[in-house]
């Protein structure tokens, strides 16, 4: 951990969901947002080549316009998508360098292993082939990111003990959850002395806008704190965590971040008890555990927009408020071109990839019924 982690502090800049002007990632601010992020003293930022234009635009943004040893920069293969062979896993690494214009990668995360993602990887010797790239110096550290039971992620770190981190989901809703396992995922990889880097925090900005009870909690404890950032704390909190990522969306969502962040201090037992009392509200609500990381979307042979349908399913369950559900759908689903809930088709492609195990069909047909779509 300490070689590993020399000179980066908790907080890093998860590149998949940049700020947008219309369709395209808004280049400018992600400039603001990357010097108020170096000039607070942090220096990670995590993108992928499976992140619609998020290398391109950090190329822009960071490495085109700071000298290459003031940052760290990781970024993640993701084999098991529209790869038909080995070399056309190896191509991400090159189409990865090429967009990012990094030269190399601190970095390299074999990306979103488990269930039968995982055989991608030994299939095409991935392993072994980032190790060369490791000697030539293209990939300083090698890990990878897991979305799956701790059985399976205790098997892939016996198999491959040169994992050298490895980037798990972790946040206070999801620590004891049937479906993630946050805790248990986190003990295996600790009992390998594993730094963990964590990935959803906020849970795709969920815990920024947590049922009211909770947030209450969290602002009654607490009124000058933003209820994100207790998710954020709560990840940083824990032994051998190297960094936080936080996929950050706005100017304002950094500043926050940087506020309590850049001289970070570990939580008080009256702030976990807290904590433990926002985790047990959010159990009470049954909200669709999607990240929006939209994988989904990738696979889906009709282009349903599955994310944004569980996101107005969601509202509706916290809030109870129809119309603005019905406005959410409108909006995520309808105004950007994608087919509604009630016409999946049934292929289950989608279930197949969904890091969060959703029952995406069912979910679907929820949604039709109660936001009451019609063919």
């Amino acid at each position: 951990m300490d070689s590993l982690g020399k000179n980066i502090k908790k907080l890093g800049f998860g590149l998949m969901r940049l700020p947008k002007q219309g369709e395209h990632i808004d280049i400018e601010q992600v400039k603001t947002m990357v010097d108020m992020f170096l000039e607070a003293g942090f220096t990670y930022f995590d993108t992928a080549w499976a992140y619609p234009g998020s290398e391109d635009a950090i190329r822009q943004a960071l490495v085109e316009r700071y000298p290459r040893e003031r940052f760290q920069l990781a970024t993640k293969n993701a084999a098991w998508i529209n790869c038909e062979c080995k070399e056309d896993a190896h191509a991400q690494f090159e189409t990865s360098l090429k967009q990012s214009g990094a030269g190399y990668f601190d970095f390299y995360l074999l990306h979103n292993l488990g269930e039968n993602r995982t055989r991608v990887f030994d299939d095409f010797d991935l392993w072994n082939w980032a190790l060369e790239k490791k000697s030539q110096g293209l990939i300083k550290h090698l890990g990878f990111s897991f979305h799956a039971t701790p059985e399976e992620l205790e098997e892939i770190l016996c198999a491959h003990p040169e994992a050298e981190f490895v980037q798990l989901q972790i946040n206070y809703a999801d620590w004891e959850a049937p479906a993630i396992q946050s805790r248990r995922c986190y003990e295996v990889a600790r009992a390998h002395g594993k730094p963990v880097i964590v990935m959803e925090p906020i849970k795709g900005g969920m815990l920024a806008t947590p049922p009211e009870e909770a947030a209450c909690l969290l602002k009654q404890a607490d009124p000058q704190a933003s209820v994100a950032s207790w998710a954020v704390r709560f990840a940083a909190d824990l032994e051998g965590v190297l960094v936080v990522l936080s996929g950050m969306s706005s100017v304002e969502q950094m500043r926050d971040n940087i506020s309590y962040m850049q001289d970070f201090t570990a939580l008080t037992d009256e702030q976990r008890s807290v904590l433990r009392s926002a985790q047990e509200v959010i159990q009470k609500y049954p909200i669709i555990p999607c990240t929006s990381c939209n994988y989904c979307a990738k696979v889906c042979p009709n282009e349903i927009g599955i994310s944004g349908s569980f996101t107005a399913l969601n509202y509706y369950t916290l809030y109870s408020d129809l119309a603005a559900a019905t406005q959410q759908e409108n909006w995520l689903v309808g105004m950007h071109g994608k087919k509604r809930a009630n016409e999946c088709i049934g292929c289950g492609q989608c279930e197949e990839v969904c890091p969060q195990h959703i029952a995406i069909r069912e979910e679907l047909q929820k949604v039709s019924r109660a936001l009451q779509l019609v063919k």
